[in-house]
């Protein structure tokens, strides 16, 4: 068996030590480029959403390179992430290729479930053996997540550019080489001072923005043009609303528990915006709230194109930002979206914060 899965931010470091751990031989498909793009683009749906495209273009990658399993996640509700996985399977086969595809879906409270569609993948492995896997790549996942949010905090005060992406691609290495959760806290430490060790004007002030927006937009640097390294190097601290381990934690963690999550989001988002819309888009408005509420000095707002939850909320967005006083800007991507416009619009957004904060 040769697993692969598609990229997702740093989740590739992830899911090939958890497979590797279960003794499976792991192919990852090639970095996202823009051959990946185009041969989902060809073979997609044309309105399709962007994230469908690239993680085709990356299973077709990995077939081609002589994966025979697929691994995808499923999904509930309005948002298409939970067709993904189906449509992606028929336009393969159509595409004569011959493959075995699980499908993680949301356990809904059945978390035996999810566990015995990670155990298909080992079927000579024991429980114990998976459930060890299962702590460590939870381990890492969170430990990812930090790195890269004390990245977002460092770039944008670095005396040098370039040092701090240095520092962060090398945790990341230091991650990738840890097979329990003893030694992801050890790695996780020393990712920390190299992180840590980046030279910095400390006292240097600098514009915060908020991210909102779907999931794997957010998450994806190919998908957003990196967006946090081109807003970092402008000189701005970025922080992310959604990590992989919050969707971890929603889907797989506290939905199996039956407990309530994002509480204080959807709290937030409450005026504008009371019931479930799909993916994210609930979760855009309230953490545009919170950011509000923060003091921050803007939110970008980044969604796929046709994303039918981020459209609805990008029509409430406005309101938001007129009643709280929060310039917010909304960005939608596609395989026709150019890095030349897109950072234009940044620059544009950075001077309009720049001269809101000379006022206030």
């Amino acid at each position: 068996m040769k697993v692969t899965f598609p990229h997702l931010g740093s989740l590739s470091i992830a899911l090939t030590g958890l497979f590797t751990d279960l003794g499976l031989e792991v192919i990852v498909p090639p970095p996202i480029t823009k051959k990946a793009v185009n041969l989902g683009v060809l073979n997609a749906p044309e309105f399709a959403c962007f994230p469908l495209k690239i993680s085709l273009g990356n299973f077709i990658e990995a077939l081609e390179a002589g994966a025979d399993t697929l691994v995808m996640i499923g999904g509930t509700g309005p948002c298409r992430l939970g067709y993904y996985a189906q449509v992606q399977k028929e336009i393969l086969r159509d595409l004569g290729y011959d493959f075995k595809m699980i499908i993680l879906e949301p356990p809904q409270g059945q978390s035996r479930k999810l566990f015995n569609e990670i155990k298909t993948l080992c079927s000579n492995c024991s429980s114990l053996k998976v459930l060890q896997a299962i702590h460590t790549v939870w381990r890492k996942v969170k430990a990812l997540d930090k790195l890269h949010a004390r990245s977002l905090q460092i770039r944008a005060r670095e005396l040098e550019c370039g040092e701090t992406t240095a520092a962060y691609q090398q945790s990341l290495a230091l991650i990738s080489e840890a097979h329990t959760p003893q030694a992801v806290t050890v790695q996780l430490k020393k990712g920390m001072r190299l992180l840590n060790a980046v030279s910095r004007d400390q006292r240097k002030k600098v514009l915060r923005i908020g991210l909102v927006g779907e999931i794997y937009m957010l998450l994806e640097p190919y998908a957003n043009l990196q967006l946090e390294k081109t807003l970092g190097e402008m000189g701005v601290e970025v922080e992310r609303s959604a990590y992989l381990s919050d969707w971890i934690k929603e889907h797989l963690i506290l939905n199996t528990l039956h407990l309530p999550s994002g509480v204080k989001t959807k709290m937030a988002a409450a005026s504008y915006l009371n019931h479930f819309v799909g993916g994210h888009g609930r979760e855009s408005v309230g953490d545009t709230v919170r950011y509000a509420r923060r003091g921050y000095d803007g939110v970008i707002h980044i969604l796929p194109f046709t994303c039918t939850p981020e459209i609805v909320a990008k029509s409430i967005l406005p309101t938001v930002s007129r009643e709280y006083g929060i310039p917010v800007l909304s960005i939608s991507l596609d395989e026709q979206s150019g890095e030349a416009g897109f950072r234009t619009r940044l620059e544009a957004f950075i001077d309009l914060l720049a001269g809101v904060a000379l006022t206030n």
